[in-house]
């Protein structure tokens, strides 16, 4: 190690020692007999979900893999999600338990309801509408959206913005969870996460219960928006800012597939209402492995999709949505590259495997 780098180490220890000593350090307790932390059941077709309604209630998150909940110092451990190499870990490795609350605490006055775990949600379409959504789906089984004074929440995209006008939301504020890491509440609301409670994330894809896939349809696809569109879309994921995930070769195969009769797509170009109604139109979807296939929800029953991944890629979520929605469903693998020597991404497809797979 660097002499630079045990110095910094040296100095975010002291911080943590220091703010140890201004807000106290944080335990862990399974039971809470406290009558300011209140648990509720919600039970969505056979699928068990917690809120939590806690008094002076605080929030420390690393806004990367930890999210901590806590109440008089104590950790309330089901509340909370800690992830490592993306896999849910115990709460007694979160990481206050070690390292405190190192950001100053900002007192918000009113209702809370929190719609974070680690960064999830932020910029990822995806983890937007199967993590975060149905977070706020849970909490109307039971409380009145208008009773609450704030969100909490990471930097809103248009995307995300355009989704929670359809909430209905009155005179709401947002908090920003990158900015305040550490807040404290007159009243705090959590939920457990909708799904993704145990095991690796990417594993634990095919285990999102149905009925997040009926409530997100049912909240959304009335908004469509219609655009003069093709029915036959290949999926570009040049628009990414990731590496994983991109086809190597893609120019050929667009070339190939536009003489088909194809038109490309970089969806996250597209607002999100048009993205709803550019799949709910399609009647065949090719592309690689990512989160613009969250949009699969839309497709009409027998819409035939290519999804196209890396070798042994764990992630069969789109699979699932597909069987939910009957899609005519068939995915390609790409044969063993090597990925840190090539930065064009981590997917090579065999055009006689593509044609193959649609039929041609």
């Amino acid at each position: 190690m660097s002499l630079k780098k045990k110095i910094q180490n040296l100095i975010k220890s002291f911080i943590r020692y220091i703010f140890k000593l201004f807000y106290g350090k944080i335990r862990i307790r399974k039971y809470y007999r406290d009558n300011e932390v209140i648990t509720k059941i919600v039970k969505i077709n056979k699928t068990i979900n917690t809120i939590f309604k806690i008094k002076n209630g605080r929030i420390y998150t690393d806004y990367v893999q930890h999210l901590a909940v806590i109440h008089k110092n104590n950790l309330i451990n089901k509340a909370c999600y800690q992830l490592k190499d993306s896999s849910v870990i115990s709460a007694r490795k979160n990481f206050v338990i070690l390292n405190g609350t190192p950001r100053i605490k900002k007192k918000i006055h009113g209702k809370v309801l929190s719609l974070v775990n680690g960064a999830s949600g932020n910029e990822n379409y995806f983890h937007w509408l199967y993590d975060i959504l149905p977070r706020l789906v849970i909490f109307e089984k039971l409380y009145k959206l208008n009773i609450l004074d704030y969100l909490y929440l990471p930097e809103l995209k248009n995307f995300q913005i355009e989704t929670l006008r359809l909430f209905n939301f009155d005179n709401i504020k947002f908090i920003n969870s990158k900015k305040y890491r550490h807040i404290v509440c007159d009243e705090l609301f959590v939920t457990t996460h909708p799904w993704h409670k145990y095991g690796n994330i990417l594993n634990n894809g095919k285990n999102i219960p149905k009925w997040i896939f009926e409530e997100i349809y049912k909240k959304l696809i009335r908004h469509k928006k219609k655009f003069k569109c093709n029915k036959k879309i290949f999926i570009d994921r040049r628009d990414s800012k990731y590496n994983h995930c991109q086809i190597i070769n893609d120019k050929i195969l667009k070339k190939f597939l536009i003489k088909k009769g194809f038109s490309i797509y970089k969806v996250g170009e597209l607002d999100l209402f048009k993205q709803i109604f550019l799949f709910n139109n399609a009647k065949i979807i090719i592309g690689a492995h990512g989160a613009a296939f969250a949009n699969l929800i839309f497709c009409k029953k027998g819409t035939k999709v290519i999804e196209i991944f890396p070798k042994n890629h764990p992630n069969l979520v789109f699979k699932k949505i597909s069987k939910f929605k009957n899609l005519n469903y068939t995915s390609i693998r790409s044969k063993t590259i090597n990925e840190k020597n090539n930065l064009d991404g981590d997917i090579f497809v065999e055009l006689k495997d593509l044609i193959t797979k649609i039929n041609f």
